[in-house]
């Protein structure tokens, strides 16, 4: 075989590895999903996965909504509780007199609450990524 064809073959051989993602990220990845009106206000709802390499016995974060106008709107404390290494879960918090059409950003403002075995608290928030579902509200921290 000539040279150029043993270098096409060993391109073609290594694409569907080089094709493969890679693993995520050790962390911790909150997602905000909705924003329901409900009968007390705003229901928030969030996706949070686990990827600290142990199970969070609990979790909580100070989360700060901001109006259209970029006034903040509320700060609240939210419970996300345990989380199960690995494992993804839906949670949903009620806002009492939040409308939902006044939310324009969610922010992460603090960590209350890192909780596992052996687990670094820090590492709630080093290790967290946000995203946001939603066209026009923005989520980070």
């Amino acid at each position: 075989m000539r040279l150029t064809h043993l270098l096409l073959l060993a391109t073609l051989c290594a694409a569907p590895a080089l094709a493969q993602e890679a693993p995520p990220a050790p962390g911790l990845a909150l997602e905000l999903n909705a924003l329901t009106p409900s009968e007390t206000g705003c229901r928030v709802t969030f996706l949070a996965t686990n990827r600290l390499g142990t199970e969070l016995t609990r979790s909580a974060f100070e989360i700060a909504l901001f109006g259209a106008g970029g006034g903040i709107e509320r700060l609240v404390s939210l419970d996300f509780k345990a989380m199960p290494e690995g494992k993804t879960r839906v949670l949903q918090f009620d806002i009492g007199e939040l409308g939902c059409d006044k939310v324009s950003r969610v922010l992460i403002n603090d960590v209350v609450a890192c909780e596992g075995t052996g687990l670094d608290p820090k590492v709630c928030l080093s290790g967290l990524s946000t995203a946001s579902r939603l066209d026009g509200v923005e989520f980070g921290i």
